[in-house]
């Protein structure tokens, strides 16, 4: 997979210096692509808005970035101006995925080809491509990390008890992560190596809507009240960076880190705030996803049906959004761990030193 990214890089890069030529300020444009992100109040997305723009203009693109801010009403309204503005493309990642069927008809009304980015936009036929991280992998990561962190790769028998939490139920992705994790977990719990003491499982009864860290805090306070007034919890399934900080606000408000040990806590996104919590050893792991390199193969489909030829396409199987399997392109993840922080973020240019205290 790592060849096959440096290649979209490289072929990028090479356009890149044709397109540069080309241009000459001439007010021309290769194409216009119309990008709808879901918030700012998340850094990844703004990394994610910040290198499709970056990318794409250096090809020659016009771009028009717009951020929904959690709003499914705005992000639609946004992204009909788009179409009115005349994109030729539209690159979305979706607040809700299941409520984009009418504006993304009106899309397909202007032949417009619209790429779903990292979350799948479900029940409609007017997507094109979809391109994310393997989001089943994720999961099982996660679950690993859990499992590392605990010592059972190595031989320990617990039983420790563990508490589950899901994302937001109206994004695809979250069910995918969870899946991917319980595949791990779930025969674990079944032999009594992990005890889920509130009994809590399932994504409608761990999911947390809208990604929220106050939600997850607020669960995982009423978690610890309920079911570990006489014990510990050992270890977290958190799926994303921002939830787990909410989770180890409701961990250190209990004691733990002081009275008692940290419990094994995973994340997701690499997020700065998530790399602290790892460095500072709250947050055992995080799963780290290159948005670069998912920008990249987001431009490579744009340049290729720009350019009438094939677009880099590895998955056709496994994400059916309800109307049909969406030709899909999935990239690598990176297991980040206080051991490796460093190589794989600093050393490969996504942070500076100077962003963690160290």
């Amino acid at each position: 997979m790592k060849k096959v990214i440096a290649g979209i890089l490289v072929t990028i890069l090479a356009i890149a210096t044709l397109a540069a030529c080309g241009n000459g300020g001439s007010g021309d444009y290769k194409g216009f692509v119309g990008i709808a992100m879901p918030t700012q109040s998340s850094p990844r997305w703004v990394d994610d808005g910040a290198n499709l723009v970056a990318q794409l203009e250096e090809l020659g693109y016009r771009t028009i970035l717009q951020y929904g801010e959690d709003v499914v009403a705005d992000q639609i309204a946004q992204i009909e101006d788009m179409i009115v503005q005349g994109v030729d493309f539209l690159v979305i990642a979706s607040i809700d995925g299941s409520a984009l069927g009418g504006v993304l008809a009106q899309a397909a009304e202007e032949g417009i080809t619209v790429i779903a980015y990292d979350r799948l936009i479900m029940d409609t036929g007017d997507i094109s491509f979809y391109t994310t991280f393997d989001n089943f992998a994720v999961g099982v990561m996660q679950a690993n990390s859990l499992l590392m962190g605990l010592g059972i790769d190595n031989g320990a028998t617990g039983p420790f008890n563990i508490e589950l939490f899901g994302g937001s139920p109206d994004d695809n992705n979250a069910f995918f992560f969870y899946d991917g994790a319980m595949s791990v977990l779930q025969p674990l719990i079944d032999n009594g190596t992990l005890v889920v003491q509130s009994g809590q499982m399932g994504m409608q009864q761990v999911g947390t809507l809208g990604w929220a860290a106050e939600a997850a805090q607020s669960r995982m306070e009423d978690l610890l009240n309920a079911f570990y007034a006489d014990q510990r919890v050992d270890a977290v399934l958190s799926p994303y960076d921002g939830l787990s900080l909410g989770i180890i606000s409701a961990l250190r408000g209990a004691g733990y880190g002081s009275e008692q040990p940290w419990p094994i806590v995973s994340g997701q996104d690499a997020t700065r705030a998530g790399v602290q919590a790892v460095i500072d050893g709250e947050q055992f792991a995080t799963v780290f996803k290159d948005t670069r390199d998912l920008a990249a193969a987001t431009v490579q489909i744009i340049e290729a049906i720009t350019n009438d030829t094939e677009p880099p396409i590895n998955n056709t199987t496994d994400y059916n959004n309800n109307v049909f399997y969406v030709p899909s392109f999935l990239l690598d993840i990176v297991h980040i761990d206080a051991t490796n922080w460093y190589v794989e973020l600093v050393d490969t240019g996504y942070y500076t030193a100077d962003e963690f205290d160290h």
